[in-house]
């Protein structure tokens, strides 16, 4: 029979010592769990580190069997409006916990939240305080109001070390009898920059294929291969802007690779070049405006075509 289950979900860790990375995090929470009793919380960091798994393993530790019945999740970005505080949220947290002194709200990307919900937010976390705490997640903490943040113990999360997404990995390549080179862990952090996620999702899409190679990976994300944008860099950095021009439209047409990607990727190789500071500050400059250009709608071989001879000027 055909494992169609997501590995996201599968393999999520179900308790705190599980979690990868985020070590000063789970610690602290741990020794609440011995006591028995957490404050509101703020999570704090980018997407795909652990977040939402840390919460939902929190409510696992602290209710048991019962964590279903005090523990209540809900998107901000899906529903971010006044009414979603005032009905949805309200209507938990007023309600007695079951079995325990107090349930969880968890509210996913909470920056998302508008301006007036958050202000019935901290109205609501302040009534029922004494039944109900409340786990905010968020990318950026800053665009949550100050009166709620100084009601949270604020966490920050991490991006997870390249060391973290191979420990995950492994865990998965064992469960699932997956064949893995060793270049493929790093080709896996390298795309995803940490996002634990991405990584997992990818893994199980390119595990279709059979053994699990760098070059399956990129293929898999259509995403452009470091090796063949630092060649162009250094063609370009050369003075052979034809040849380097050639390779930049193998990426873009054979190998269908977006403008985005091919410019994510210059910027992740820049810092890898032997250059000096001054230039390299220089082209980081230039490789940020012609990212803007393209995103407001230029077109990418263009805009490319031009950054590299803003390379060979330099």
């Amino acid at each position: 029979m055909v494992d169609i289950e997501l590995w996201t979900e599968k393999y999520r860790p179900q308790k705190l010592s599980e979690v990868v990375g985020q070590k000063h995090v789970i610690e602290r929470l741990m020794a609440w769990v011995k006591k028995g009793s957490i404050p509101n919380m703020m999570f704090a960091g980018p997407a795909g580190v652990g977040k939402t798994t840390i919460a939902l393993a929190l409510a696992k530790e602290l209710f048991g069997n019962q964590w279903k019945e005090n523990f209540q999740e809900t998107n901000a970005s899906d529903e971010r409006g006044i009414n979603v505080v005032r009905g949805k949220i309200k209507d938990f947290a007023r309600t007695m916990p079951l079995g325990h002194d107090f349930k969880i709200v968890f509210l996913d990307e909470s920056d998302a939240l508008t301006p007036e919900a958050q202000q019935a937010l901290r109205r609501t976390m302040e009534k029922y305080a004494g039944v109900c705490r409340f786990i905010l997640s968020c990318n950026y903490s800053s665009h949550i109001i100050e009166p709620i943040q100084s009601r949270c113990a604020v966490f920050r999360f991490k991006r997870l070390s390249e060391n973290d997404v191979k420990d995950y990995m492994q865990r998965i390549a064992n469960a699932e009898g997956l064949h893995i080179d060793d270049s493929a862990y790093k080709a896996l952090y390298e795309i995803t920059g940490g996002d634990l996620r991405t990584a997992t999702n990818i893994l199980q899409a390119t595990s279709a294929l059979g053994k699990i190679t760098a070059e399956r990976l990129y293929e898999t994300v259509a995403q452009a291969r470091p090796e063949d944008i630092r060649k162009m860099l250094d063609t370009v950095l050369s003075g052979d802007f034809k040849n380097a021009r050639q390779m930049l439209f193998d990426m873009l047409i054979n190998q269908g690779l977006s403008g985005e990607d091919v410019i994510k990727g210059i910027y992740r190789q820049v810092f890898e070049i032997d250059i000096s500071e001054e230039l390299r500050r220089d082209l980081i400059e230039k490789i940020a405006e012609y990212e803007f250009r393209i995103d407001q709608g230029g077109s990418p071989e263009i805009q490319l075509e031009a950054l590299l001879s803003h390379f060979i000027r330099k």
